[in-house]
């Protein structure tokens, strides 16, 4: 049976349940928990720590319901320990009738099952000829010794659970054909009951978490119910079995420390502790009784949480008075008589889950990976929910455990993580204040350029001749407005809607032979100087220059119709021509000898008296 089963999105991987685990037999796989059912115990434990409930064990809300709709005959057997977990109904009478309310034709006692069982336990121990038992009232631990133990399965007390008791005591009274439900703390009995196929079958099993789910489902409170008694045969002491050494003093077992032959103890450390020592050292000769669960079965994994152990204890204790004082003890006596004649034997099977140990060597590296370098490293804190350091690292070799759920190591990687954090965090800092700085630098330079962008534009805009900047597509860039008036209305109407023209396609504003200046200043990177092109009626002078190589290129035009332009150019070309004709001069010169001279004199007074004439 998979009893434990994992909600994979609910997992926090938190190693909760792993470190709790006796068997160990939870792995993470595929970034959750996994229960490795064939190790599994059935204690529970994993799921009374797991706080985001993802694990959870086997309903049988729903079994339990289809027997009471299905069978003609259903009888509910009640573990002693209700008085415990039931404290908030005020009767043990109103409890009963809110049980048959569910449909339960009848209700009885498992304190009388236990009864009988430690009977049983009383004549073991009287005539034990040597050799010493292990008592299995309790599952978990006699699925513990069966897979981790296999040694002591012969030590295994040959006597069935107070649980298969009753149902026993239940098949005999009111027939071998009337369906049982145990109703109890215990989550391992869902397991042990489908061992059993004989006299005493339990047909579903039912722990307090899940009656009191039912209860809530039907509506059911003890004020809406009529009470009703406990079926016979009633218990006696056996109310007591629940608790530590509860089952001896029922029948009087002597567990004195001095005269006693009989351990008890309790608890998930314990119980193996024991088990240990019980199969390895030949000086203990003490039969043990063992419980996992610590303060015994009121605390189990079925009953519910934050459930005080002692008070719980004290209730039971209170119970079993009150029943005792109202028990008929002849009528007991002689349902004791009629079914201990029952065979209350059993036989245990041998589950070997041991692993094979790892090499040592493996181990060490293992352990040397966790920071156990040497002796004094190892200090066995338990944290971890093995017994020492090396056990765990042993865990560790055979994946069943993971370095993380050694807190040391845990500890001492969060410190590293922390200081490479802080100083990853002072670097960042440091980052964060040169970028900052470097921010308000780039803010300054930006509003340098858009300050020096400001500038030129406006100087750009004051030269009366044409400047005009394009890309590589003859986009233009930028234009200033004597550009713009250059051009026409037409450019004029444009710049209306697109101010500077920006992103305007420059060939559709100047002829072919202007375009293909620009494509050859763009492709050469070499200037154009002074072309004189005809634009309508216009006589322009345009030089264009590359500004990015083969990206951008800018050219300045000139109206050479305007008359400072004409009086600028004409002087300027009279000058070229002065000087094409002085250099001519001066080589003939050379050839001619004073003539040259006088020639020279003269030019240079017509140049004075055109200059002279030009400031007028």
């Amino acid at each position: 049976m998979k009893l434990i089963s994992s909600i994979k999105e609910n997992c926090k991987l938190c190693y909760a349940c792993i470190r709790v685990c006796p068997s160990k037999a939870i792995k993470i796989e595929d970034s959750h928990a996994k229960v490795i059912h064939d190790r599994c115990i059935g204690c529970g434990n994993c799921v009374s720590v797991c706080a985001p409930k993802a694990l959870e064990y086997a309903n049988s809300i729903n079994q339990t319901n289809h027997l009471l709709k299905n069978a003609e005959e259903v009888i509910a057997i009640i573990d002693p320990s209700i008085a415990g977990e039931f404290s908030d109904i005020t009767s043990q009478r109103n409890f009963v009738g809110m049980i048959k309310a569910l449909g339960f034709s009848k209700v009885c006692e498992v304190a009388f099952g236990a009864d009988l069982v430690a009977l049983k336990y009383r004549d073991l121990f009287k005539n034990f000829k040597g050799k010493y038992y292990i008592t299995t009232n309790c599952p978990s631990v006699v699925y513990y010794v069966e897979k981790f133990f296999p040694g002591s399965i012969n030590n295994l007390a040959p006597i069935v659970s107070p649980m298969i008791a009753t149902s026993k005591v239940v098949h005999k009274k009111y027939g071998a054909n009337t369906k049982v439900v145990y109703i109890g703390p215990c989550s391992a009995a869902k397991i042990e009951a489908e061992r059993i196929s004989d006299d005493g079958k339990v047909d579903a099993v039912l722990t307090f978490v899940e009656l009191r789910k039912m209860f809530k489902e039907n509506d059911i409170t003890e004020i809406k119910v009529e009470y009703a008694d406990f079926d016979p045969p009633h218990g006696g002491k056996g109310s007591l079995f629940p608790l530590s050494r509860g089952m001896f003093q029922s029948v009087l077992i002597n567990d004195d420390f001095l005269t006693g032959r009989v351990i008890c103890t309790e608890g998930r450390y314990n119980f193996i502790e024991a088990i240990k020592e019980f199969e390895n050292l030949h000086s203990l000769k003490k039969h043990v009784d063992l419980f996992y669960c610590d303060g015994g079965c009121i605390m189990g994994p079925g009953t519910s949480p934050g459930g005080q152990k002692f008070h719980r204890r004290t209730l039971v204790i209170e119970y079993t008075k009150k029943r005792l004082d109202k028990a008929n003890k002849e009528v007991w006596m002689e349902n004791v008589e009629e079914f201990l004649k029952l065979d209350l034997s059993r036989t245990y099977h041998k589950n070997d889950q041991r692993m094979k140990e790892p090499d040592e060597e493996k181990v060490q590296k293992v352990l040397s990976a966790l920071g156990k370098k040497t002796k004094a490293d190892h200090i066995d804190c338990g944290a971890c929910g093995y017994h020492s350091c090396h056990e765990f690292g042993t865990a560790v070799s055979q994946n069943l455990a993971k370095a993380d759920m050694c807190m040391i190591f845990n500890i001492q990687n969060k410190q590293d993580y922390i200081k490479t954090l802080k100083i990853t965090n002072e670097k960042l800092e440091k980052t964060r204040a040169a970028l900052v700085k470097s921010e308000q630098i780039a803010l300054d330079e930006k509003e340098a350029v858009k300050e020096v962008s400001h500038t030129t534009n406006i100087m750009l805009q004051k030269i009366p001749s044409g400047v005009v900047i394009i890309d590589k597509s003859f986009k233009i860039i930028h234009s200033n407005q004597s550009f713009i008036e250059l051009l026409g209305e037409d450019a004029e109407a444009i710049n209306e809607v697109i101010p500077g023209l920006r992103g305007a396609d420059i060939k559709t504003l100047l002829p072919p032979n202007v375009i293909n200046l620009f494509q050859y200043a763009l492709n050469n990177n070499d200037d154009v100087e002074n072309r004189d092109i005809q634009l309508g009626t216009q006589l322009l002078n345009i030089s264009i220059f590359p500004i990015k190589k083969k990206q951008v290129a800018g050219a300045i035009i000139r109206d050479m119709y305007l008359p400072e332009v004409r009086r600028e150019e004409a002087m300027h070309r009279i000058t070229d021509v002065i000087d094409k004709n002085l250099k001519m001069v001066q080589n003939i010169g050379f050839l001619l000898g004073e003539g040259a001279s006088e020639t020279e004199q003269m030019l240079k007074s017509i140049i004075n008296s055109y200059k002279s004439e030009n400031k007028k």
